[in-house]
């Protein structure tokens, strides 16, 4: 009982979970995935990875898109907005930062504490929905 009460929030609820991150710029989205797997939380419980789109005309190489992550109930959403915050934080300019959870899509922009709870109800609301209080 000595656990972390969030753990029984955590998204999914026996199931898996897959977010899509993006950010501005490849160099951006690969500082988040760098920041991500620091995290001894994060790194335990998702898988991160930066998945791209194949190249348009007269480009070379793949295009980084997406940091994709996937867990599954090891990790609260709590847990990952504020891992974002941190992130943002280090940052010289803060980039906005838009979350996709299945049809769900959510922006972080400043960080604050209002800010924060509106994206971990959003990225719970599909459990809700499902059952979940």
């Amino acid at each position: 009982m000595g656990a972390c009460p969030h753990k029984a929030d955590a998204w999914g609820q026996g199931g898996q979970v897959q977010l899509e991150v993006r950010v501005a710029s490849a160099g951006e989205l690969r500082s988040l995935q760098g920041w991500l797997r620091s995290d001894p939380e994060a790194r335990r419980a998702a898988t991160i990875d930066v998945r791209g789109n194949a190249p348009r005309p007269g480009e070379m190489g793949a295009t980084l898109d997406v940091l994709q992550l996937v867990t599954e109930n090891g990790w609260s959403a709590a847990s990952f907005a504020l891992a974002l915050v941190a992130w943002r934080r280090t940052r010289p300019r803060p980039p906005r930062v838009e979350i996709r959870r299945g049809d769900t899509v959510v922006v972080l922009t400043d960080g604050s504490d209002e800010e924060i709870e509106r994206v971990v109800r959003a990225l719970e609301a599909d459990r809700d929905e499902d059952g979940g209080q």
